[in-house]
């Protein structure tokens, strides 16, 4: 079950951040952007103590959680291509 969970608010948040940052892509990428996005956020969240770092399976704090690491993740990924 909790690899189900995970491609879920992986997928959530990388069609969000796909959405947001108007990145095209398919599925598989935007899963693959909002897994990366949710150890990303999820770490930097552990690194300021908030509060939304506790939170696991499918919530609004993982969703969130993953969608500002993706977001970061392909502002990144952007700078490294030009």
């Amino acid at each position: 079950m909790g690899i189900l969970a995970w491609l879920l608010v992986g997928g959530v948040a990388g069609w969000l951040a796909g959405m947001i940052m108007k990145e095209e892509g398919g599925l598989v990428k935007n899963v693959v952007v909002g897994i990366v996005g949710a150890f990303i956020g999820g770490a930097i969240m552990n690194g300021i103590k908030a509060p939304t770092a506790g939170f696991t399976g499918f919530s609004v704090g993982s969703v969130l959680t993953a969608l500002l690491g993706s977001i970061i993740l392909i502002a990144v990924l952007r700078m490294i291509r030009r």
